[in-house]
This record gives C-alpha cells, sequence and structure tokens, in this order.
C-alpha cells in the first residue's frame, strides 16, 4: 500500500501565519447542547464556524494571488496540485538562508514539482519564524520557469525574501501559472527524493489563496 505523508501545520484559533494578519477565529455556530432540540433523544451535531485570512497555515498561492487577471482558486486545475512528480531539493538554512539556481541545477526537476527543505519548519509558531528566513533568489525563480516545474513548495515563512518590498519568485512564478506552496512542513520524514506531492484548497471565486492538506505520497520500503 501507498505511504501518505503529511506535511501540513495545524490550524489553531491562537494562529499567527504571518505578522500583521490575525489569526483565525473557530467556534461553534451550532453548539452539540443547541443541536438537542433539533433532533431524536441522544443524536447531536456540531456545526463549527471559521474567520480567517487566507493566508493561513500551510497555504497554496495560486495567480490571482499577486496579479488582478490572474486564475482564482476556482480556476485552479487539479492536475496542477494532485499527484505530482516531486523532487525534494535539501537547503538547509544552516548553509545560508538565499537559496540560489544551484540548489536545483544538479538535478532533474523539469517538469516536477519542485519541494524545498529548509529545515525552518523547526521554529513553526515562535518568534525566530518571522524573519531572516529562507527564500529563493530570483535567478533561481527564473531557472525554474526555465525547467517548466509544475509547482514550488517551500518549507519556510515565505518564498520570497520579506526583508525588502520586491517578490521577485511570487511574480515570475505565479505570471506563468506556476502554483506555489509555502510553510510546509515535515519533509524530513519524506524517505526518498522523488515522490507524488498533492497539495488542494476549496474551489473557492475571487480569492488567490488558501489552506491546504498538503501530503506526499511515497511506494512502501
Amino acid at each position: 500500500m501507498k505511504q501518505y505523508i503529511d506535511l501540513s501545520h495545524v490550524i489553531e484559533g491562537s494562529l499567527i501565519t504571518y505578522k500583521g494578519l490575525p489569526p483565525p477565529v473557530i467556534c461553534d455556530y451550532l453548539s452539540r447542547e443547541a443541536s438537542k432540540k433539533f433532533y431524536a433523544e441522544g443524536t447531536t451535531f456540531q456545526i463549527g464556524k471559521i474567520e480567517m485570512v487566507g493566508n493561513t497555515g500551510t497555504y497554496i498561492d495560486c495567480p490571482f494571488h499577486r496579479y488582478e487577471d490572474g486564475k482564482d482558486l476556482a480556476q485552479a486545475e487539479l492536475k496542477k496540485m494532485v499527484n505530482l512528480p516531486a523532487v525534494l531539493i535539501r537547503a538547509p538554512y544552516q548553509k545560508g538562508i538565499e537559496i540560489g539556481m544551484e540548489f536545483f541545477r544538479t538535478v532533474d526537476i523539469a517538469r516536477h514539482a519542485v519541494i524545498v527543505h529548509t529545515g525552518w519548519a523547526d521554529f513553526w509558531n515562535t518568534d525566530r519564524y518571522y524573519s531572516h528566513h529562507p527564500f529563493l533568489s530570483a535567478e533561481a525563480a527564473r531557472y525554474l520557469l526555465e525547467q517548466e516545474v509544475l509547482l514550488v513548495g517551500i518549507d519556510s515563512h515565505n518564498i520570497d525574501d520579506t526583508r525588502i518590498h520586491d517578490r521577485p519568485v511570487h511574480s515570475i512564478l505565479l505570471k506563468n501559472e506556476i502554483l506555489i506552496v509555502e510553510h510546509l512542513c515535515d519533509l524530513d520524514k519524506i524517505p526518498v527524493d522523488q515522490f507524488l506531492f498533492s497539495a488542494v484548497p476549496p474551489k473557492i471565486k475571487g480569492m488567490g489563496t488558501f489552506p491546504v492538506r498538503a501530503f506526499a505520497t511515497v511506494d512502501p520500503p
């Protein structure tokens, strides 16, 4: 049987994913206690309610996130998000936070999802997570585009350098409909360098970013 490895952070009420953006509010719309009056004895239900920004937890970026005329979540094609042949790139943050083209040139990444393992997820939900994080260089993004990669994921706070106001990696990839998944985790649990990657959001019109349940599919040892 196939092995599935969850690569997503848990979303909970206190979670700050990006400084300056609010945490989600998760509560009952209909509690189990309140539902008793609608159903037979011993039958209860809970209907939950959540209020949150799209950039919460582990999420996917579609072109509409960056470009007004780009495809939104409802227009994103499943073939660009499900069972993608993927390559794991190891770029540990201890070797430097800028991830340049040299990390990708020696690996066959053409027409693959490229998943970058930096180890930064170890600092998730701590003050350190939000600044001086690993990011891809613009040169690396252009190389990924040349290789016609399918999707790019990273276990860091942002695929771009947030110390500056430009976002060249988002701009290059999303302009060319290469989707981005940020805030991945547990990439160290993937036992192989090649696997299948999936990250699917709800089908929402008018939004370009939303949480996903990202996971790797690998053959058993």
